[in-house]
């Protein structure tokens, strides 16, 4: 899903960037390998990115889920925005590289039920978080923390919440193509 607008403003690449987006693409380029398109729309406001990659970094990082937790968040988030690129690159990374199983990697795509019930409860929670504007219920707290979960981590849920909704929004509004990388797992919600 994308916005019916399109920004005009050309993308940042390590061609044309200005000297605070360039730094941040560099980085990108090094680290990755490539410049995700993502980034180069961020990029058009070189502070939407730089605190992208912070909060991702730190979520990555000191969050203290494992990497197919940390998978089924960013998913879930990019799924209840609507965010075709994020969900496809997400699914990548949830296949090629954080070893999000098979089936819950299917089921969040397609909308159904996680068949793995402390993932399932992760999902189940970072939705209430969502659609709750980050208001969970004593019940949901409840039932996150007794999957498993640490009470801190409803911050970390927070700050992946901040994370994904500045790359889906951006992606909203800039309409990036989907990068070679994650086309082999490309999603229409």
């Amino acid at each position: 899903m994308s916005a019916d607008y399109q920004m005009q403003l050309p993308p940042q690449t390590l061609d044309n960037a200005d000297a605070k987006a360039k730094p941040l693409l560099e980085q990108a380029n090094a680290k990755l390998g490539f410049v995700p398109n993502m980034y180069e729309g961020m990029a058009k406001a070189p502070g939407v990115l730089d605190t992208y990659l912070h909060g991702y970094d730190l979520f990555r990082n000191d969050s203290g889920f494992a990497p197919p937790e940390q998978e089924v968040v960013f998913l879930t988030i990019s799924r209840l925005n609507g965010c075709g690129y994020c969900m496809s690159a997400h699914s990548m990374l949830a296949d090629k590289m954080s070893q999000v199983p098979a089936d819950v990697l299917e089921a969040i795509r397609n909308g159904q039920p996680i068949p793995d019930e402390r993932l399932a409860a992760l999902a189940e929670f970072t939705r209430v978080m969502f659609e709750t504007r980050g208001m969970p219920g004593e019940a949901d707290v409840k039932a996150f923390l007794d999957a498993g979960f640490e009470e801190q981590q409803v911050l970390q849920i927070v700050l992946a919440l901040a994370v994904k909704t500045l790359s889906n929004y951006a992606n909203h509004v800039n309409h990036p193509e989907l990068d070679e990388a994650f086309a082999g797992h490309a999603w229409k919600g």
